[in-house]
């Protein structure tokens, strides 16, 4: 199988072609050009930067995430400094409740679950015994239904994580990796934060802003609605980033990866709040998963309020890959092609078949510019020319480029000078 296929001979326009320009493809054209004066070509075949964070004002003029809720946070530092060059933020601990038996209660299942849920009044000590109590002993995790029944028990299990792991990933929690629900904890005190990490929070000014900030340099050129498969051969360039589906870029020899897709239904409603919390979970005969309310998580003030409903699908953008032993085995065969393909690299979520966090993404980003340099990862995130007039020059935006810009390359949020093309 041919990999590389283009003319390696000719003089490079660029030194870098980066396919998807979301956190992976963005962070590594960010340290390639300001941290190696590299000239990058970043392509993506959507009409905007930013990947599945990219947010947007509506017609109404409220700030909506337009591929769901994107909640950052992180445990890790280096991260959270990294990106802190390119946005302020605003500080936020997520929180979701589901809508269980008539009831809104937290989850993860805290003390509070239980004793809304049940009509009790257990203190922390007396639902830790409730738990071991109904938990069903598992010699052996295997699947997500062993981790949550060895838990929390079968009830709990089937009220809160049955049905809803089915249609988000059309499969029983019996036939997925145990990976899935272990990301959820179970507690037995009042803490309902759905994360606990060191960092949580959101860029004050949203995820474009972020991205526009990062990608603002002479060395980055971008092009929108574009596949790169229309431009490889005719734009050279010395080496390559792939962050898209591995098996699409391999002509999908060993067969297609499943992945779950994802449709969404947003609205506006003449109200300034909508529920009682920033996400609402349906673990049951709904359609949908969760319903996200925006303003909850930019902390933007409005007469209105726009809301975002999640119906998971089984074709459509790649959204999650399924984690399962075969599919595993699938992946480790396009995996042994992908270590094989000179001057290519895999980076992110769908080239490396992972179900990734947004700061997982950014880290992974870092550490393969880290081995691109040949050296430790702290000194490549920090390899640059002094950032504080880059950042002054990036958030200080000349008049011509709209505050909180869209991103699509129109003078709306990306500066023009940055813009290749952006293909019909």
């Amino acid at each position: 199988m041919l990999v590389a296929t283009w003319n390696k001979g000719r003089r490079s326009m660029f030194d870098y072609l980066i396919v998807g320009a979301g956190f992976a493809g963005s962070v590594l054209a960010e340290r390639l050009a300001r941290g190696s004066n590299k000239r990058v070509l970043l392509c993506d075949r959507r009409p905007h930067i930013g990947g599945n964070a990219y947010d947007e004002y509506n017609e109404h003029g409220i700030l909506i995430h337009k591929y769901g809720p994107h909640i950052f946070h992180t445990n890790s530092r280096e991260v959270f400094e990294y990106l802190s060059r390119f946005t302020d933020w605003r500080p936020y601990q997520h929180r979701v409740r589901a809508s269980v038996d008539g009831q809104i209660v937290p989850i993860p299942i805290n003390l509070d679950t239980i004793n809304t849920l049940y009509g009790l009044s257990l203190t922390s000590f007396e639902v830790e015994q409730f738990f071991k109590k109904v938990a069903e002993p598992c010699e052996q995790i295997k699947t997500s239904e062993d981790v949550v029944v060895s838990t929390v028990g079968r009830e709990l299990y089937e009220k809160f994580f049955k049905h809803y792991t089915r249609k988000q990933w059309g499969l029983d929690p019996s036939e997925l990796d145990a990976t899935v629900t272990s990301r959820i904890p179970t507690r037995t005190n009042r803490d309902d934060r759905y994360f606990t990490d060191t960092y949580q929070a959101m860029p004050l000014h949203g995820y474009t802003r972020m991205f526009e900030n990062m990608l603002d340099h002479p060395n980055i050129k971008i092009m929108l609605n574009c596949d790169y498969r229309e431009i490889e051969k005719d734009i050279p360039f010395q080496e390559m980033i792939y962050t898209g589906p591995v098996d699409s870029f391999f002509g999908y020899c060993y067969g297609k990866l499943p992945y779950r897709s994802l449709e969404f239904k947003h609205e506006t409603h003449n109200v300034e709040v909508f529920q009682q919390a920033p996400v609402i979970n349906y673990p049951n005969e709904h359609l949908y998963t969760r319903v996200t309310e925006f303003k909850y998580l930019t902390g933007q003030e409005h007469a209105k309020t726009s809301i975002v409903y999640e119906f998971p699908k089984s074709e459509g953008d790649a959204y999650y890959p399924v984690p399962r032993k075969e599919n595993a085995d699938i992946y480790a065969r396009y995996k042994a092609l992908a270590d094989r393909a000179e001057d290519v690299h895999f980076v992110g979520r769908l080239a490396t078949y992972k179900y990734y966090n947004m700061d997982q993404i950014v880290a992974q980003a870092l550490t393969v510019y880290a081995k691109i340099r040949g050296e430790k990862r702290a000194l490549a995130t920090t390899a640059q020319a002094p950032y504080l007039n880059d950042r002054k020059r990036a958030i200080h935006a000349p008049a011509n480029v709209r505050p909180n810009g869209n991103g699509h390359g129109n003078g709306n949020g990306h500066r023009p000078p940055t813009l290749i093309a952006s293909n019909p």
